[in-house]
This record gives structure tokens, C-alpha cells and sequence, in this order.
């Protein structure tokens, strides 16, 4: 797969740059939080170099945002912290309140991962080189006082939470698809494809004809993110039975 973007180069560039220092000092080297993006990306060119002595790691089984880490010999723990913040529910704030505040610190957006918020309580996962920093300079979230201190993980917020749901699309075909979750009409569909505006497994997708399958992943940019959850079949009329989970 060839990227072409200087962005994508300097990506790639990096990749290479930690896989060499990681074999030159015989220690693990950790990448900040990627974008799933990145991680499909950086998974694809280590496919491509044969190279295989990597992980990715955000804390949590099913985070978006995600370290990673390529490695000498045995993997060693995430450099990765996570921490909690309780305030009242009634004050109702949002991840976009966390992670303004968060910005306002002056630090980098990569060390940061993601943000689970729920009513009066959320955790955000950070490097540890900035966690000290965090919970000594954060007592407000808005107007709304926080209360902070480690997280627990095996308890975490539900965060943006999803929904499932089932289509029936006359095929797999990535306009049929997209038109079924976004209500869009086919053509519509096709031009937000061929605009660069659709993402397949994180990766942008131009082929309006791509057969989608189990398990891939579908960001539609200003719709949201879907997963295909399983293929159910057929109607009477030979259209496709699909589940799809949204995550809001």
C-alpha cells in the first residue's frame, strides 16, 4: 500500500526511526496515542517489512486512541496512566469539556488517548510522563469542580456508548452500505465515497464497488462510526440481511 502525503511519509519515516532505536538500545520504544487511522497505517507498513515485534495498548480492551509499542524481545508494560475525575452529575459535562481542559495545559493532543465520560465521573488515559502534571494542575472541568485520583480500570464509564441495528441492502457493495446507515440515497452515497469521505477499516475507501464483510469498520466523516456485526442472511427477495453497531 503506498502513501503518497508528506504527513503519511513523515509517518512512515518515524515507524522506521523507532523500530531502529528499539534494536540499537535493546529496550522497547513507545510511540504516543495513535488515531485508528495511524494504527491501520502503521500496521500495513509493518506487513509490508515483515516486521512483527509490535502491540498497540490504550488502556483498555476496546480503545480507539492507542499506543504503540515495538519491542527488543519480550513486550513491557504501556507507559500508559489513567485517571479519574468525579464531579457532580448534575453538572453534566462533556468530553469536549475534558479534553479542552486537558489542551489547555499546553500539552500534545498524542499524549492523550481517549476519554471516557459518564454523569459524574470520567477517565482519561494519558502518558505517564504527563500524568503528574495533569492531576497537579486540573480542579476545574468548565465551571464544575473535579475531584482526581487513579482510575480503576475494571470499572470504567460507558463513554459515547453505541446502538446496534439491521438493514437490508441489495448487496455488500460500500454504497449500499453507507446508504443503509446514513439514510443517504445511493448516489448521494457514491459522491461522499468519491470525495474522500469514507474510511474502511480506517483507511480511505474511494471504491464504491469494495465488497464490505464481518467485523470491518465504517467511518462516513460527519456520521459517525459503524461496525458490520454480522451478515444474517436473506429476505424473500434476496436482499441482505445486516447488523450493524453505530457508536455515537
Amino acid at each position: 500500500m503506498a502513501y503518497t502525503s508528506d504527513n503519511d511519509k513523515l509517518f512512515l519515516s518515524k515507524l522506521d526511526d523507532g523500530i531502529y532505536l528499539c534494536d540499537k538500545r535493546r529496550q522497547p520504544y513507545f510511540f504516543s496515542f495513535l488515531t485508528e487511522r495511524e494504527q491501520a497505517v502503521a500496521k500495513a507498513h509493518f506487513d509490508s517489512i515483515s516486521f512483527s515485534s509490535y502491540a498497540f495498548n490504550g488502556g483498555y480492551d476496546d480503545a480507539e486512541r492507542r499506543v504503540l509499542g515495538v519491542f527488543y524481545e519480550d513486550e513491557t508494560p504501556f507507559p500508559i496512566a489513567a485517571i479519574e475525575f468525579k464531579f457532580r452529575k448534575n453538572d453534566k459535562l462533556t468530553h469536549r469539556d475534558f479534553l479542552g481542559a486537558l489542551m489547555s495545559l499546553g500539552i500534545e493532543r498524542e499524549t492523550v488517548g481517549d476519554i471516557l465520560v459518564e454523569d459524574g465521573r470520567a477517565v482519561a488515559f494519558v502518558k505517564d510522563e504527563i500524568k503528574d502534571y495533569v492531576t497537579s494542575q486540573i480542579f476545574k472541568i468548565g465551571n464544575a469542580g473535579v475531584k482526581i485520583s487513579d482510575a480503576d480500570t475494571g470499572k470504567l464509564p460507558n463513554g459515547r456508548g453505541f446502538e446496534e441495528k439491521e438493514y437490508t441492502v441489495p448487496s455488500l457493495r460500500l454504497d449500499a452500505v453507507v446508504s443503509a446507515v446514513t439514510g443517504l440515497s445511493r448516489e448521494k452515497s457514491k459522491n461522499l465515497i468519491l470525495s474522500g469521505s469514507v474510511s474502511r477499516n480506517h483507511l480511505e475507501c474511494s471504491n464504491c464497488s469494495r465488497q464490505m464483510e464481518e467485523k470491518d469498520v465504517l467511518t462516513v466523516r460527519g456520521k459517525g462510526k459503524y461496525v458490520i456485526n454480522g451478515v444474517r442472511g436473506e429476505t424473500k427477495k434476496h436482499r441482505i440481511k445486516i447488523s450493524i453497531v453505530h457508536y455515537r
